[in-house]
């Protein structure tokens, strides 16, 4: 019995030990405040100690530009006592993440960053060295994080979670690298770090839309039509935007009005209406409203004006005489209705019993016709689908015009918001080509990619240099040319998509290949040929019909919009400009092969 009790009291003495450890192997790290003097010496508080800019300072003698971080932090910091200390290889960290902490400044956002180191060479891992950089600039922020000298940790302490402080000043909305380096980093050494690409939250979404200036727009919009003019009403901003001004823009048939708009926030301070005149009648606009704010979001709305009838009708004055003869005339107007259909149905039967036609036979024929009918296009939302179209510039600009006039007839006459580099060249300087076209292959509703001869062209890499280290690089997420990231590139990343979508079973609506005629099948990539395709300007019916999802036939009727088939977009002066700059392409591009050809012939 003494025994039973001996051996459960050593198993709950064990057992609280064993709990704290799991607990520890499985928790989250955050950074010490210990110093670079308790790193040296080994003690036991300074397991995982931030190294500031003042320890640096004093180490080295020497201030350095990015906080915290130097060149090779293990050899200079911890090495002159002992080399062997920073000899080993570590690999990387993994699954970086990055988390936002709530603070109350509105303007920035604040990121922690948290990894887990790996198991390969953990026994020699000497601390993490974070950097944090804004893709498109030159800011760059730092912080190194290191473990005492005499620390070895084990293979399970892989599942640790280690966090960074954090990285204040965030501009709201941008684009930001985290790159997590493990340490020592031997010289020949390529897999000792990892990278991130994030965003940073939104005005909006950190302190909601009634708070950002740049994000509010107009929730609440009522069309009301009165005669000829068309009153809208909408809410104003809150008075703590400092809102005072707004301005609407309406576009059809290739024009656009503009409509100032200064409320009185006297009168009222939560709504305001306005008018809008010399508005064509039986004519559908799509508008845009905004506050006069430099790159302020706009509320897309429909308004349908009706046709005026000139003069209108007045009502009669109804006499006694009146009211008597006129149930009469309209008796006398009945009855001669009814003797002239009848008349009118019994001439060509009598003339068809002459002639020997039986009327069943012409019944059945026009019944097995196909009859056309009106197709109402379906209304899910109020903003046009956004369309975003890649291409090469390799061919010419020739074929770049012929692309945006493309672009420009899709916009105008397609119900759909065309998104180009070329047509946003200033937002493409400032974030950088990477950064937006990243951003616009997320936001937009399908892409579309002109293929051509040169969309296979592939510039060599400098110097002759072997391109599988340039790739490699490029994976690094920090450090990319200015001009390393063009179209063509985006092409190359929106294959992958496909080729990953398609891999994991997803939806291929959002892409889409097409060609213009002067060109072949063959210049559509392997990995575009998995979505459809459309041969230009011939299946304009088509793309029209994949970016609203509406069937062009169906059971006893089908849709014909005369303006984007293949005789009528032509007679719009959109039409006319894209059908002109498709033939200028055209002749540009066999010229262009028979020289190739010429050549060919002389060598």
């Amino acid at each position: 019995m003494w025994k039973t009790t001996l051996v459960l009291y050593q198993l709950f003495a064990l057992s609280p030990p064993l709990r704290a450890q799991d607990d520890i192997d499985a928790g989250v790290i955050t950074p010490q405040d210990c110093g670079l003097d308790c790193v040296r010496q080994g003690g036991p508080g300074c397991e995982y100690c931030r190294i500031t800019r003042a320890d640096v300072k004093t180490a080295l003698g020497l201030n350095s530009g990015f906080g915290s971080c130097i060149p090779w932090p293990c050899f200079e910091l911890l090495g002159k006592e002992d080399r062997g200390l920073c000899q080993h290889y570590v690999q990387a960290p993994n699954d970086v993440t990055v988390e936002f902490v709530n603070e109350l400044e509105p303007k920035s956002d604040t990121a922690v960053v948290s990894w887990k180191p790996s198991y390969y060479g953990i026994a020699f891992l000497r601390g993490f060295q974070v950097s944090l950089q804004a893709l498109g600039g030159s800011g760059v922020a730092c912080q190194l994080f290191l473990f005492h000298r005499n620390l070895s940790l084990p293979a399970s302490h892989a599942q640790r979670v280690y966090k960074s402080d954090p990285f204040p000043g965030l501009s709201l909305g941008s684009e930001y690298a985290v790159t997590v380096m493990a340490l020592p980093v031997p010289e020949e050494w390529e897999k000792f770090y990892s990278s991130k690409i994030f965003s940073t939250r939104s005005c909006a979404e950190k302190n909601g839309l009634e708070q950002c200036k740049k994000d509010w727009y107009p929730k609440h919009i009522e069309v009301q039509q009165e005669g000829a003019a068309i009153n809208v009403t909408f809410n104003l901003a809150p008075p703590n935007l400092d809102i005072r001004g707004y301005f609407s823009l309406c576009y059809a048939n290739g024009m656009k009005k503009y409509t100032g708009i200064t409320p009185n926030s006297i009168k009222n301070k939560t709504h305001h209406s306005y008018q809008m005149n010399d508005l064509e009648g039986g004519t559908n606009y799509t508008c845009e409203i905004a506050a006069d704010e430099v790159d302020a979001v706009r509320k897309t709305f429909n308004v349908r004006v009706l046709q005026i009838q000139k003069g209108g009708s007045t009502p009669l004055s109804v006499t006694p005489s009146l009211a008597l003869i006129l149930p009469l005339c309209l008796t006398g107007v009945a009855i001669f209705v009814v003797l002239l259909a009848a008349l009118t149905r019994w001439r060509p039967k009598l003339r068809m019993k002459k002639l020997d036609i039986k009327p069943e036979v012409i019944n059945q024929h026009q019944e097995s016709g196909t009859q056309e009918e009106v197709t109402s296009l379906p209304r899910k939302g109020l903003a046009p689908k956004r369309l975003l179209i890649c291409y090469s510039s390799y061919d010419g600009p020739a074929h770049v015009k012929a692309v945006m006039q493309l672009g420009g007839f899709i916009q105008q006459h397609m119900a759909t918001q065309v998104c180009m580099d070329l047509w946003d060249s200033l937002s493409v300087a400032e974030e950088g080509s990477m950064a937006w076209h990243c951003r616009q292959i997320r936001e937009s509703d399908f892409i579309l990619v002109i293929c051509s001869r040169g969309l296979n062209h592939r510039p060599k890499p400098p110097n002759g240099e072997d391109r599988g280290a340039e790739d490699e690089q490029a994976d690094g997420g920090l450090h990319f040319r200015s001009n390393a990231f063009s179209s063509d590139a985006a092409v190359q990343l929106i294959g992958e998509e496909v080729g990953r979508a398609k891999a994991w079973g997803q939806d291929l609506s959002k892409y889409m290949a097409a060609i213009f005629d002067y060109s072949d099948e063959e210049d559509i990539p392997t990995e575009l040929r998995l979505v459809s395709h459309y041969t230009l300007t011939r299946d304009l019916q088509l793309l029209f019909s994949h970016l609203h999802t509406v069937a062009l036939h169906g059971p006893g009727h089908y849709l014909k919009i005369h303006h984007i088939s293949k005789e009528g977009y032509t007679e719009l002066p959109a039409g006319a400009a894209l059908q002109w700059a498709v033939s200028q392409a055209r002749m540009a591009m066999e010229a262009k092969r028979h020289h190739s050809v010429v050549g060919l012939g002389v060598i």
